[in-house]
């Protein structure tokens, strides 16, 4: 195992090199100037623009100022943002937190939905609960998640008032009252993330267990006697679950990029906004670092997936 991951991070290496390679040369080539602002500024003189300009590089070849970030990431220097005037890791720890959250209790929220209900569904096809529960995953991931963010905060905020629209970081509460007014905060965002995530994710789940429950080694298992409860948890559902962790980690993209709108619909303040702020200032060493922070992720999630491969499926072996 110790041998196999340390090849697969060996691997990932080149992988997000090359990524960073794209993303660097993209925004290097994109229009704007992060000192645009300054050139409308009679307060600020020229002399002044063209300095910066000299000090971080922005006149340099493309290859140059590639080499000499990727210098100081390795370093442990992110770069300086243009627009909030801090160091650009110090802005991603402040904001990867909230994004953490509302992702993992999306994704726990979502996989609590979807195994239960896909494999019931599986268990009894065509039944009316198979078709309530089809009927619903359709309806799922067939309305983006800016529509639904949209339609709860009318729903629960507006109509209801029973939630809050807007994530604050700065609650005047302390002790319990503080937990219960984050948990308060973050339920639409998470379901609305958790809700799309799980409409997709049902469907899958009721696919592979159909595929397996029809196989060979099933029947065996129920001629032997064994409970239908047993044969289900210990044989089916392992078994079907493989595609499934597969589909989880190649979704992380679709997820931090829902991400990003439902942190823009209800103002939580992490990565996804941050980018977006980021984006319409043309600070690009906050975009750099926030995008290559993504593709690290999706990179760990797909070695995650790789590992627990070998976990549910015992013949896999790590070589």
């Amino acid at each position: 195992m110790g041998t196999y991951l340390l090849r697969r991070l060996l691997i990932a290496i080149p992988s997000l090199l090359g990524i960073s390679i794209v993303l660097f040369t993209v925004l290097a080539l994109a229009p704007g100037d992060p000192f645009e602002e300054m050139a409308t500024n009679p307060n600020i003189p020229p002399e002044v623009r063209l300095a910066l300009r000299a000090k971080f590089g922005i006149d340099d070849p493309v290859y140059i100022r590639y080499i000499r970030w990727l210098t100081a990431m390795l370093q442990g220097d992110w770069g300086f943002s243009f627009a909030s005037r801090v160091n650009v890791d110090d802005l991603i720890l402040q904001r990867l937190p909230a994004t953490i959250f509302v992702i993992g209790s999306s994704q726990v929220l979502a996989l609590a939905i979807a195994l239960p209900v896909g494999i019931y569904a599986a268990t009894r096809p065509y039944s009316v609960f198979d078709q309530i529960a089809n009927t619903f995953a359709f309806i799922g991931f067939s309305l983006p998640t800016f529509f639904t963010g949209l339609l709860f905060i009318l729903v629960f905020s507006i109509w209801l008032d029973w939630l809050p629209f807007v994530f604050r970081s700065d609650i005047d509460a302390t002790g319990w009252r503080w937990y219960w007014e984050q948990i308060r905060q973050a339920i639409m965002p998470v379901m609305v993330l958790g809700l799309f995530q799980a409409a997709s994710y049902t469907r899958y789940v009721r696919s592979a267990v159909l595929d397996v429950i029809r196989l060979d080694f099933v029947t065996t298992a129920r001629a032997k006697g064994l409970g239908e409860k047993r044969v289900i948890v210990k044989h089916v559902v392992r078994n079907a679950l493989i595609p499934v962790v597969t589909l989880v980690a190649l979704q992380m993209p679709t997820v931090f990029g829902g991400a990003i709108v439902t942190e823009q619909i209800f103002r939580v303040p992490g990565i996804g906004s941050l980018l977006i702020s980021a984006i319409l200032s043309n600070d690009t060493p906050v975009i750099m670092a926030v995008t290559f922070v993504f593709a690290c992720l999706v990179v760990f999630f797909n070695l995650l997936a790789d590992v627990l491969y070998g976990w549910l499926d015992p013949r896999i072996a790590f070589r």
